[in-house]
């Protein structure tokens, strides 16, 4: 199968970007879903973290943006003619900085029998943290081509009218099965009535929905969404195909799994000796720390500062009072940068983050859900490099964890702190 980034109908453009972080083949998901895209075809597609789904909807969809600017001399155009929606601030941020790192030029060259036309894409970050008015005026001045967004925001715009979607020829749906959760389906079917209702009459709309997980639930969910439906309210969507990458090859083979035995009353005693067990180790751990919920992450985080664990926070709310965007840009920024070597975090601030060099993941509870585990396990093993993934529990959550164990067919190996050391329990008894 093809794997060369420009033989699958990427720009030469992009290509040569993607050669620049070391970026020269295309991987599995990338080759099935960006010729798809690239004609026209709306997908829904599945593929371990850390694997590229990113990259595989922006190339062909920003690559058909180029052609119709080429082909029309980048005149008179409407805007947006492509949304991405996704879940969370940070993640919406994350977007928009490949965007931006694809699209590093103020022109781009576009060949069209054999003219050479320049064409410029425009983006703007429509997120919840920002102040509205300001964003208002940044809309009316860029009329960008992109938007990158969370529902809730994109939905007060739209409804404000200061965001229409007539010319809208491309959607994104990132975290998908995140969208249509009990949590944010209200503000997701809302939001794609609105484009259903303005794009009915202009042709036909490309729709990318993905996720590491994306069950038939999920799926049928989705395809109940009204930018699925015609003007009689009937599913159009049967066309729609599901493409699912190879495994789960990087859960099993490039993440080591870690259980260590602690009753409630010692978690942070544990997290605390085994963040300094990690930190002995010749190259430098980067960590990221996962609770169920805003406020035990707050307990989480004010104990490890307390004891001089450098580390920050990414959570949504807490016991007191929500973090401000601000603030989680400020905690993320630090732990991108390595100024902070551990990130407390709940499940929905750190989901579908690309974090690099995170070298350990540390969980203090034990999800019932295994989409959450692989959630959590992807922050880490990425871009071909390896990773390891600690759960803190008692006997309780041990035993949940056998049953993901069973059920996701990995092999978790138990652990012990001794002296310092992280060890085999054998190890301890033998010494």
């Amino acid at each position: 199968m093809i794997d060369n980034f420009s033989d699958l109908g990427a720009a030469p453009f992009f290509a040569k970007r993607l050669e620049e972080r070391n970026i020269r083949k295309a991987t599995d998901i990338q080759k099935k879903v960006i010729p798809r895209l690239a004609a026209g075809e709306s997908v829904f597609f599945s593929s371990a973290t850390g694997t590229g789904k990113t990259f595989a909807y922006l190339l062909p969809l920003l690559g058909r943006l180029l052609e119709q600017d080429a082909q029309s001399g980048g005149k008179n155009t409407p805007w947006p003619r492509f949304l991405i929606t996704a879940p969370t601030l940070e993640l919406c941020s994350q977007i928009k900085g490949e965007l931006d790192f694809l699209l590093d030029q103020s022109a781009i060259s576009a060949n069209v029998e054999n003219e050479q036309s320049s064409v410029s894409l425009r983006s703007c970050l429509l997120i919840g943290s920002v102040n509205l008015e300001r964003q208002i005026e940044m809309l009316r001045k860029s009329k960008s081509d992109i938007i990158i967004g969370n529902p809730a925001r994109l939905l007060v715009l739209a409804k404000m009218g200061k965001l229409r979607f007539g010319g809208l020829n491309c959607l994104v749906l990132d975290e998908a099965d995140r969208l249509v959760s009990d949590e944010l389906s209200g503000e997701t079917r809302e939001l794609c009535e609105i484009i259903r209702r303005a794009v009915r009459d202009c042709g036909s709309l490309t729709i990318a929905a993905c996720s590491a997980t994306m069950n038939e639930k999920n799926r049928e969910k989705l395809l109940s969404l009204a930018v699925f439906r015609d003007d009689k309210n009937v599913n159009v969507s049967r066309n729609i195909e599901y493409i699912e990458s190879e495994g789960n090859e990087i859960l099993r083979e490039r993440i080591e799994h870690w259980a260590i035995f602690s009753e409630k009353r010692r978690k942070i005693q544990t997290l605390r000796s085994l963040l300094a067990a990690i930190k002995t180790k010749k190259s430098r751990a980067r960590t990221l720390i996962f609770t169920n919920r805003g406020d035990e992450a707050e307990m989480v985080l004010s104990r490890l500062l307390y004891h001089h664990v450098n580390a920050a926070g990414l959570f949504a709310k807490s016991g007191k009072k929500p973090l401000t965007g601000t603030a989680r840009k400020e905690a993320l920024d630090a732990f991108r940068s390595g100024k902070v070597d551990a990130l407390v975090s709940t499940d929905l601030a750190a989901r579908g983050l690309d974090i690099p060099g995170i070298t350990h993941i540390i969980a203090l509870d034990v999800p019932s859900d295994s989409e959450v585990y692989i959630h959590r396990c992807g922050r880490t093993g990425r871009a071909g490099k390896y990773g390891v993934m600690v759960t803190i529990g008692n006997e309780t959550q041990m035993r949940l964890l056998a049953s993901l164990e069973k059920k996701l067919k990995i092999r978790v190996l138990p652990k012990e702190l001794y002296q310092g050391r992280i060890c085999a329990p054998s190890q301890v008894e033998d010494i």
